[in-house]
């Protein structure tokens, strides 16, 4: 059965998450709450959708979403049961009444051949008075790097709550604890694929809430999102570079450097690491650009 985790800590949209799961078409799922010690009480909304589906709602004394978004999704993880595939739904998405329905048509699909599933998604713009975008679909079947790139060059979009993947997965890797769990699900995706194909499910959505309450749609911890990408491209993408083509690797160094000088001057290790990327794909022109940077940094 589907584990659907809620790290839950605001109210606002909170009963939209709650009414989307009621009206999920298949039941066959169990969703684990937890509540990052809250000022805020869902004990109303909860009460009101008891009996509609199947949920286990658990507070927590300290809250941890404020230091470490990782451990959050972690300690909710932990209260799974034996469910063996997992979402982690934001407190502020919501889902089409099909998706878990659609999630058992697909399964003999993908089973045994991937262990990380993806739905469509639609972005809901609470900025702009709660747009809502037009269905972002995906390859059915797309390696994870390729993926990744994809929404590296603005071809795409990606968000946590659109996913689901195995427990199994998630024992054996983890998540990288990174800054706001800013690219965080990126680097899970890399590591929870291991080397299988992303599968994605295009007939149906999960509806990403952005707003100025939402990490995503806050510009004002742009300096942790710039410290959280060269935690994401030194663990990540640098460990698992030869899953990308050269060209892309010609990118992605590029990219490393300027957001490294957004808060501080390369130290001289990473200053290698380029000149190695720049030399193993033979890019000398790129080499001797990086390399006049260097001399007058």
């Amino acid at each position: 059965m589907l584990a659907i985790v809620i790290p839950f800590y605001k109210l606002f949209f909170f009963e939209e998450t709650l009414q989307s799961l009621a009206n999920q078409t298949d039941k066959r799922f169990k969703v684990y709450i937890g509540n990052d010690a809250s000022p805020e009480n869902p004990n109303h909304l909860l009460e009101k959708y008891q009996g509609q589906f199947e949920f286990i709602y658990h507070r927590f004394e300290s809250n941890l979403g404020g230091t470490s978004l990782v451990k959050q999704w972690e300690r909710c993880i932990a209260k799974i049961e034996n469910e063996k595939w997992i979402m982690i739904l934001g407190d502020d998405d919501y889902l089409e009444t099909n998706v878990v329905a659609k999630w058992y048509q697909h399964y003999d699909a993908f089973y045994d051949k991937s262990n990380v599933i993806r739905f469509a998604s639609k972005s809901v713009n609470m900025k702009l008075n709660g747009i809502i975008s037009d269905s972002f679909t995906h390859p059915l079947w797309e390696k994870a790097a390729a993926s990744y790139f994809r929404r590296f060059k603005g071809l795409t979009r990606s968000t946590l709550s659109e996913y689901v993947f195995s427990k199994e997965s998630f024992l054996n890797y983890g998540f990288h604890d990174f800054p706001l769990a800013w690219h965080s699900d990126d680097a899970a995706w890399l590591d929870f694929s291991d080397s299988r194909p992303i599968y994605t499910i295009n007939d149906s959505n999960v509806f990403v809430r952005f707003s100025i309450i939402s990490i995503s749609g806050n510009n004002e911890t742009q300096n942790l999102k710039d410290l959280a990408s060269v935690y994401f491209i030194k663990k990540s993408i640098l460990n698992k570079f030869d899953l990308f083509k050269k060209n892309q690797q010609i990118e992605l160094a590029l990219y490393y450097e300027v957001v490294i000088k957004k808060n501080r001057k390369l130290k001289y290790n990473e200053w290698l690491e380029l000149f190695f990327i720049y030399a193993i794909n033979l890019d000398f022109l790129q080499f001797t650009k990086c390399f006049r940077r260097f001399m007058l940094r």
